[in-house]
């Protein structure tokens, strides 16, 4: 953290800046409030320890201006004519904290305690706040495919440790979800899931909402800022599509990878971190290798782990049991009594090849919920796509294979069964035969 100490004593200044530096943090001090103002001009800061009594100044009105030159600034007060009712007073103002003088190098470190905590619960109440507000759909992390449960139960164990994690699949798929999920099963949970969108931005601007700025370092530099890798700092950095990370930046975040360190742009200082990060593509990185669009040693520091999350058309088990979650999700949230999907929706599911994944399925059933005015959702309640039956002619004595009749026999049991082992009692087959005949379809 960057601490400013003001205080009129340049005694106190000295011994409570070495204090503060020995516990890893920057310190800059000023001797009046004045000085102290404009300190914050030239860079904002995390800390400020303020004495009360500054001379010919009081320090309360002082603590006042430093909060509305910076509201975000983190106030402790020191004095050593300390008692109940000036603490009382500080708090009320907008102090954090109060400490007597004389202080200890201790209760100093007792304060930053107080601080990280304090921080730690503010940003958990964030993420919380976040997650309601998005509204989305609870998410189990169960599966009936063998694959997919592969994937989960690796990314489930990697999330104990501070590995890498690059998470491959199509958009849509839950990348996303997963990369959260791993960071609330792991050691970094109680601090902050900071995403970047690699994509979104210029190199420049995306450089500097990595890695933070100074002031001046490009147009419209107009101050400070540290950057989402500070933001995250002990807990998960999520680069989302960093396939699209621009390849002037790819040498960079590989220090930050390998040596942990970093500079703000415009900065000479090098800084340190410790954050967990975990990397989404829905690109081939191995192909962007090749064409020279990736840094193979980035990739390769990257791919610790590697979990491949397959499209929802590869996972037959699991379409029905997700739609129907969604149906109810979304049914209570708009108070439709829709139950479920008809058995002509559940056939047009299993047809469908759903290019937009679980994002699209979401879409579709949330559209469905709106418009149905039943206990079901029907095929009229679907976008016009679900209507067309591209294989009604896979029936019994139409002039198809038995290859085909038995592939789309198989998809539509797989379609109504609860799961996998009652899939397979419907087809009269134990669950390894069905895994072998979806295997051989084509169907996993």
């Amino acid at each position: 953290m960057r601490v400013l100490i003001v205080d009129d004593e340049p005694g106190i200044r000295k011994t409570t800046g070495v204090a503060v530096q020995t516990m890893g943090h920057e310190v800059v001090s000023a001797p009046n409030g004045l000085r102290a103002l404009k300190t914050l001009e030239e860079g904002p800061c995390d800390v400020c320890f303020l004495d009360v009594n500054l001379g010919g100044e009081d320090g309360l009105s002082v603590l006042e201006k430093l909060l509305q030159a910076q509201p975000s600034l983190v106030v402790v007060m020191f004095t050593a004519f300390a008692n109940i009712s000036t603490a009382v007073e500080a708090m009320r103002r907008g102090a954090f904290d109060f400490i007597p003088k004389p202080f200890t190098p201790d209760q100093i470190r007792q304060v930053f305690d107080k601080i990280v905590r304090a921080r730690k619960l503010e940003q958990r109440v964030q993420q919380l706040e976040s997650q309601l507000t998005e509204q989305t759909p609870q998410i189990d992390f169960d599966s009936s495919e063998p694959s997919v449960q592969r994937v989960l139960q690796m990314a489930f164990k990697a999330a104990e440790t501070a590995a890498t994690i690059l998470i491959l699949g199509p958009s849509g798929t839950g990348k996303s979800i997963l990369a959260r999920e791993i960071h609330r099963r792991g050691a970094q949970k109680d601090n902050a899931f900071v995403t970047v969108n690699c994509p979104s931005l210029s190199r420049e601007l995306l450089e500097s909402e990595l890695f933070g700025h100074v002031k001046g370092s490009f147009t419209g530099a107009v101050g400070d800022t540290f950057g989402k890798v500070a933001a995250a700092e002990g807990g998960t950095l999520f680069l989302d599509e960093i396939g699209e990370l621009p390849r002037e930046i790819q040498p960079k975040l590989l220090r930050l990878l390998q040596e942990r360190e970093y500079e703000r742009v415009g900065e000479a200082k090098v800084r340190h971190s410790n954050v967990r990060v975990i990397a989404a593509t829905n690109r081939n990185l191995t192909e962007e290798v090749k064409a020279g669009h990736f840094r193979e040693d980035l990739f390769y520091r990257l791919n610790v782990i590697s979990l491949m999350l397959p499209g929802l058309k590869d996972r037959p088990a699991d379409l029905m049991r997700i739609a129907e979650s969604y149906c109810t999700f979304f049914a209570a949230g708009l108070g439709k009594k829709a139950r479920g999907l008809s058995p002509e929706v559940r056939e047009a599911f299993v047809r469908y090849g759903w290019p937009g994944n679980l994002r699209e399925l979401r879409n579709v059933i949330e559209r469905a919920v709106i418009l149905t005015s039943g206990d079901l959702i029907e095929l009229a309640d679907l976008p016009e796509e679900f209507s067309h039956r591209a294989d009604a002619s896979v029936a019994v004595g139409a002039r198809v294979t038995l290859d085909q009749l038995e592939t789309e026999h198989i998809r539509r049991t797989l379609a109504s069964a609860r799961n996998l082992d009652d899939a397979a009692r419907t087809l009269g087959i134990d669950p390894a035969t069905l895994y072998r005949k979806r295997q051989k379809l084509g169907l996993l």
